[in-house]
């Protein structure tokens, strides 16, 4: 497979042409820093950096057979919080529950069961966690108004010491639609960038934008509004034609890197390509 790079000038203009102002967001741009390959099997759901700089990959391949065999078939986007890793985990259309694992640095796992809300989807797309190490915000699939809160398991003392079960706390509040969210991460206390696999461009101008969410103060636990603005579109590029699929995204406070995943079409599917992006 061909390495492809966006130039900084073709993702400015593509920003540029035909995007509302009220959609371009505030802040540093970020410049195309290199690309790399995961397979997608076991990598293509999504991924997070390590303290040492290393990433964490997740795919279909990683979930436990002891999950798999209590039904949870699809794991999300990740993260990783003062060395603990948090999944993200969902089961069939018809489940009324979502999973969230959180392994610690030792390596043993507590499982937390959040029981479906009125009116809230089975979809488990994601998990990322507050810099503070206190709130774990996760998000359902198709158009969404909001993002979900939820006590960090096992970082934040309001949650069972050994896994049990977790309630919401209060939602993010997104002031602008958004569609199939498939990874969130922190970039500051206050401000989110999450991978988007809307191709439509009907919400904002972009083919699967990467978007920011602005927080009006950081989490605490209560209800809290988010502004929406889209940054760029990821790349779709690939000797394979067809459909491509935006998936986690990640950001490293250590290096400042963001990275987002996208899956290229037909038989190129097998490998994952990682795009990483700096502050300019």
């Amino acid at each position: 497979m061909k390495r492809h790079l966006l130039t900084l000038s073709t993702l400015l203009g593509a920003l540029a042409l035909g995007a509302p102002s009220a959609f371009a967001a505030d802040g540093p741009r970020w410049a195309p820093a290199g690309t790399s390959y995961t397979d997608t099997l076991g990598g293509g759901q999504g991924l997070a950096s390590r303290a040492d700089g290393s990433l964490l990959h997740r795919g279909l391949l990683d979930i436990p057979l002891d999950l798999r065999i209590k039904g949870w078939n699809h794991v999300g986007d990740p993260d990783i919080a003062r060395g603990y890793v948090f999944d993200a985990y969902q089961g069939a259309d018809t489940a009324g529950s979502k999973l969230y694992a959180v392994t610690t640095p030792s390596g043993k796992r507590y499982d937390y069961v959040h029981p479906l809300d009125a009116g809230e989807k089975v979809n488990n797309s994601f998990a990322t966690v507050s810099p503070d190490g206190q709130w774990l915000v996760s998000g359902e699939w198709g158009d969404q108004n909001r993002l979900q809160v939820f006590p960090a398991p096992l970082l934040n003392p309001a949650t069972p010491a050994t896994g049990g079960s977790l309630a919401q706390a209060g939602q993010i509040s997104l002031d602008k639609p958004v569609r199939d969210i498939q990874g969130c991460d922190f970039v500051t206390a206050t401000r989110l960038v999450c991978a988007s696999d809307d191709a439509s461009g009907t919400l904002f101008p972009q083919s699967r934008p990467l978007l920011q969410v602005d927080l009006e103060h950081a989490l605490d636990g209560r209800p809290v509004t988010g502004r929406v603005a889209s940054l760029f579109g990821v790349p779709q590029k690939s000797v394979c034609s067809g459909t491509f699929e935006a998936e986690g995204v990640d950001y490293d406070p250590g290096s400042g890197t963001l990275r987002a995943e996208v899956i290229s079409p037909g038989v190129c599917a097998v490998a994952t390509t990682v795009y990483a992006y700096r502050q300019q």
